[in-house]
């Protein structure tokens, strides 16, 4: 069976990049930086923290 764990939109304004993360612990947040890859990490490092009570 299948489960919504969390839904993650990148955007990019202007020169800054995104990510909007929304999921049933965290709720909804943002982050923002100046490349898609800073905020990409930034995205993988909380859902990290927050998935891992799950392994």
């Amino acid at each position: 069976m299948e489960e919504l764990l969390c839904t993650v939109e990148f955007l990019k304004d202007a020169d800054i990049f995104v990510a909007r993360v929304q999921s049933e612990l965290g709720g909804v947040r943002e982050y923002r930086a100046g490349t898609f890859e800073e905020v990409l990490e930034q995205v993988i490092i909380d859902l990290q923290e927050e998935f891992e009570m799950f392994l």
